[in-house]
């Protein structure tokens, strides 16, 4: 009898052990409350002092953490430098001469790493930042899971593949993020991002000069700016949201009903498709867009993040330790 509840009491203790040591490797909004309690309070400092100097960095801040998940998850790959012996992530097309925002990173690393060296990841960076560059342009606040750990690689040909480019139709931007595990109710609301934010004429070049399904005056104004010919004016910029481009707003719907979408991607979600009715309730119910965004971004930022022993934590952003 004893034997046997020695026996109970020891697979007791191992599946405690199991359980405890699956849960280590998730997530948490408390992963760092005793390792490094000022998180928050210093990367919040980096970000609106980075705002407030431009408020466009706001966006180009949210973008960053986009565009990380989408290539093997949230694991601050994009921020790996090029060196003579690797090739990132920075100079694939959807990156190259357009990611903004990787020295405001680097400036908030440095002060994490001052007040709690070798305890924050990068990714978990970017993934505050995003958050916090939301709430300081006005929108939704929510509560940031952590615990990812930085990647010792990148992937250039992932970048290329997995972000969906400014020419997208609304099946491929269907279908890359549900590659991520992303919804088509997600991809919409996680689309919102472009309330705020201003974009390349490379990105919207096509849209203006060939789309039918646009405003002509509206295409007219943004042609002013974005001459025809490829190489002429291609770094010339437009806000994403014509209305209120520093603010997060539902204006981004407002201005697809209009036919306004700044890119062809923009405009496919509202094109006689299966997503028309989402951008419809987003127009009608601003507070169901930000309760769906805010859903989209807790959900992409648990895109396959390396915990546990995984990856590492850099001790500087652009290169592994």
């Amino acid at each position: 009898m004893a034997s046997s509840s020695f026996s109970i009491v020891v697979v007791a203790l191992g599946v405690l052990a199991l359980f405890a040591g699956s849960s280590s490797a998730q997530l948490s909004t408390n992963f760092y409350s005793k390792t490094c309690p000022k998180v928050f309070d210093t990367v919040k400092s980096g970000v609106q002092s980075a705002v407030s100097k431009e408020r466009r960095m706001g966006a180009s801040l949210l973008r960053l953490f986009f565009h990380d998940c989408f290539v093997n998850g949230c694991d601050a790959s994009l921020l790996l430098d090029d060196t003579s012996s690797f090739t990132g992530e920075q100079t694939a097309v959807p990156n190259k001469n357009s990611i903004r925002g990787l020295n405001v990173i680097d400036n908030i690393k440095s002060q994490v790493e001052s007040v709690c060296p070798g305890v924050v990841s990068c990714a978990d960076i970017i993934a505050i930042a995003a958050r916090d560059s939301v709430v300081i342009l006005g929108g939704p606040d929510w509560d940031v899971k952590l615990g990812r750990r930085d990647s010792k690689t990148a992937s250039l040909s992932g970048a290329n593949n997995n972000i969906p480019p400014p020419t997208s139709s609304l099946s491929n931007l269907i279908s890359k993020f549900q590659a991520q595990g992303l919804s088509t109710r997600d991809m919409v609301a996680l689309s919102g991002a472009h309330t705020i934010g201003q974009a390349r004429c490379t990105s919207f070049r096509a849209r203006i000069y060939n789309d039918t399904n646009i405003d002509s005056s509206f295409a007219k104004t943004r042609q002013a700016s974005c001459p025809s010919a490829s190489g002429s004016g291609d770094n010339n910029l437009a806000p994403l949201d014509l209305q209120t481009p520093t603010t997060f707003d539902n204006y981004y719907y407002k201005n697809l009903i209009n036919q306004k979408g700044l890119l062809h991607s923009d405009q496919v979600l509202y094109n006689g498709g299966s997503t028309d009715s989402t951008v419809k309730t987003y127009v009608n119910n601003p507070k169901t867009f930000t309760s769906d965004f805010v859903a989209g971004m807790i959900k992409m930022g648990d895109i396959t993040p390396l915990t546990g022993s995984e990856g590492e934590i850099r001790k500087s952003c652009g290169k592994v330790n």
